[in-house]
């Protein structure tokens, strides 16, 4: 689909704002001296944001191996700390995305599905992703997660290529761009150090609790 979801912020307020979209903190820590030198490298051979974003979110979703497929630890969550491991749930794959953008100067966000863990309703758990500005293009969503039997991402501007659907009633694909992730996914990411009890304590928001994070 071609950016579907009804987008809060308008490429106009984007323009005036866009340095939200570039910040340095503590967990998007593009500055460290790691995640510049891969961003450079990635980079490499090419001069357009589309084709670096490109090249960025290839490298992330391919060479990052998600951590409940490859039951790998420690659970990650600074950019810096997903890029050292080479490993990192669907959040933090997001945030070292993020870091590699900044660092070539490539506004970006972050965006969540709420989805059923086995597809057949409750447990739900979150999912998270990007969402790229591109000239030209505008915001343009894409999910770094990883591939899998079932699972193709892709990187094919304007049409979207994510990961997942929403299939069920309590799923949800929530419109929000921000900035910086979401605390509550932060701090789950921060509480658990291996794989299997990142999985059984997955961060949720329920649909009426999401109105409290402007996520719908």
């Amino acid at each position: 689909m071609t950016n579907s979801l009804a987008f809060t912020i308008t490429r106009q307020k984007i323009t005036a704002a866009m340095k939200e979209y570039l910040k340095v903190s503590e967990v998007i820590d593009w500055q460290h001296p790691k995640i510049m030198e891969r961003a450079k490298q990635i980079r490499l051979g090419f001069d357009k944001p589309i084709a670096i974003a490109q090249a960025c979110f290839e490298w992330v979703r391919d060479e990052i191996f998600h951590s409940f497929d490859y039951q790998m630890n420690p659970v990650t969550c600074r950019a810096s700390d997903v890029l050292q491991h080479k490993t990192g749930y669907c959040f933090a794959k997001s945030h070292l995305l993020a870091a590699l953008l900044r660092a070539n100067q490539i506004p970006v966000g972050f965006c969540y599905q709420r989805l059923s863990i086995d597809d057949k309703g409750a447990p739900y758990s979150l999912h998270g992703f990007n969402a790229i500005y591109l000239p030209d293009v505008g915001w343009y969503r894409v999910d770094a997660r990883g591939n899998k039997a079932g699972v193709n991402a892709q990187f094919t501007p304007p049409q979207e290529q994510l990961a997942y659907k929403i299939q069920l009633p309590e799923e949800s694909d929530f419109p929000e761009i921000l900035a910086e992730p979401l605390h509550i996914v932060v701090e789950a990411l921060q509480a658990q150090n291996t794989w299997d009890d990142m999985l059984c304590n997955l961060p949720d928001i329920s649909l009426e609790s999401a109105k409290i994070y402007s996520l719908l």
